[in-house]
């Protein structure tokens, strides 16, 4: 989709937007009118909603143009500025535009997508606003594009390869260690789930300065992402009910959102130091797959006890947590697919966030707001522990008394085990892996929380 700041011609799509509208499209004198309705009480929800309906309807009547004045999206009731508003137009107009259409055949036609939009009404502070957000929606549809991608075409050593074409000619160093490399710093926990696959399981590492050290030690430790990047997920050797596998090449999700993030910070030239860490594997089954019952002794030495063999995100992320206290950090944050029962918890609206740091969690859930990556605070008190305590190794991965509730709140307690000692943040994004009816988005993957972490690096102090 192209951007322009110009006049349209008569082939565009006018769209006119007002409460007392009905929804439809009306040509008066060679010129196509699209009358929005929104509500008498806009909120930022409603915005989203509202632009992205813009595109929706454009593509209904296969309108290759459209145009709009940027007063029209001004509403009194949301308290934003005029350059945030305009990051949040070029956002949502992209992500609505958005169809992975990789596998199928190309029409007669062409595929329906937007063309160009016209954008009257804005100064050049708004116009640069505009075609910032323009840009970060790019690498939130790449994201969407790699999570997308059939499991069967999305290996470890593809995502790996991935991650290097995502940053190419940009200043991030992409080191991916195989399994004889995580096997001398004793990474035994992704390399126990990897076991069971014929594909072999990486380590990715994205390292981007943007701060030069010497600036100072405490403005250079960097903030540190790190993603879950299981490929497919089985379930393993405790295997998925065949409708619960569906959707599993998606569970590298996290990983894929932290690949595009690090393109993104060094894309927009960030003055910060941000490290990228993604643990990838394939969950299968065979005669080496790993066991309920086995004990493994995690790179940090300390062990986990597996009950369930499905619960391996949590498992892969213990060693990438271990990794990340290497950087010192000043925080990190771990991105993951990792239970259904945040779903159960939340619907499918927003991601569970686990953090002991109230004033991290506070600056999260505003950012989620505020870029429509919405978060929700689950809690992690220290007594869960005691439902994670194992009998034969230090840690169990699920439950010890294999409980179905609270899933969610005991893969983050888990989490927390291995990351005692620094600022961490866990942001549990199943519930939002995929889009929902109503959303004016593609189905599939909606690439969270991409946009929330670039706003907290760019933010964070």
């Amino acid at each position: 989709m192209k951007i322009n700041f110009k006049k349209p011609g008569k082939d565009a799509l006018v769209v006119n937007i007002n409460p007392k509208n009905k929804d439809e499209i009306v040509k008066e004198s060679g010129i196509k009118t699209l009358f929005l309705k929104c509500e008498e009480e806009m909120t930022l929800r409603k915005l989203f909603l509202l632009i992205r309906k813009i595109v929706a309807m454009a593509k209904g009547v296969k309108a290759e143009k459209v145009a709009f004045d940027f007063a029209d999206l001004k509403f009194k009731g949301i308290k934003i500025s005029e350059t945030e508003l305009g990051e949040i137009i070029g956002t949502q107009l992209d992500l609505a535009n958005y169809e992975f259409t990789d596998y199928k055949t190309l029409p007669k036609d062409g595929f329906n997508f937007v063309e160009e939009v016209f954008i009257s009404g804005a100064t050049s502070e708004i116009e640069k606003a505009i075609l910032k957000g323009h840009t970060i929606a790019g690498e939130v549809n790449k994201t969407r594009n790699l999570s997308n991608t059939p499991g069967g075409d999305m290996t470890p050593k593809i995502l790996a390869a991935k991650s290097k074409e995502a940053v190419k000619g940009m200043p991030v160093k992409v080191t991916v260690l195989g399994e004889k490399e995580m096997a001398s710093l004793k990474m035994n926990a992704i390399l126990s789930v990897g076991r069971g696959s014929d594909e072999e399981s990486k380590f990715i590492i994205m390292e981007y300065f943007g701060l030069p050290t010497q600036a100072g030690r405490k403005k250079g430790r960097p903030v540190v992402l790190v993603g879950k990047g299981v490929t497919f997920d089985s379930g393993g050797l405790n295997l998925k009910p065949s409708g619960a596998m569906s959707g599993m090449n998606m569970d590298m999700s996290g990983g894929s959102a932290v690949i595009h993030t690090m393109a993104l910070v060094a894309k927009m030239k960030l003055k910060k130091n941000v490290i990228g860490l993604i643990p990838s594997v394939e969950n299968f089954i065979s005669g080496k797959s790993y066991r309920p019952g086995d004990v493994i002794r995690s790179m940090s030495g300390k062990t986990i006890e597996v009950l369930n063999t499905d619960a391996e995100g949590r498992v892969i992320l213990a060693d990438a947590l271990t990794y990340a206290q290497k950087y010192n950090p000043s925080v990190v944050i771990d991105v993951a697919t990792l239970t259904g029962a945040a779903v159960v918890a939340l619907g499918e609206r927003m991601s569970a966030i686990f953090t002991d740091d109230d004033e991290l969690c506070l600056m999260l859930e505003k950012i989620g707001d505020l870029t429509g990556d919405y978060m929700w605070r689950l809690p992690m008190w220290e007594e869960y522990e005691n439902e994670i305590k194992g009998t034969l190794g230090d840690y169990t991965n699920i439950h010890n008394k294999d409980s179905r509730y609270g899933g969610a709140t005991y893969g983050a307690i888990f989490l927390k085990q291995f990351i005692k000692d620094y600022k961490w943040a866990h942001i549990d994004i199943a519930p939002r892996m995929t889009s929902m009816a109503g959303e004016y988005l593609a189905g599939g993957a909606l690439g969270t929380p991409v946009r929330a972490l670039f706003k907290f690096i760019e933010e964070e102090k």
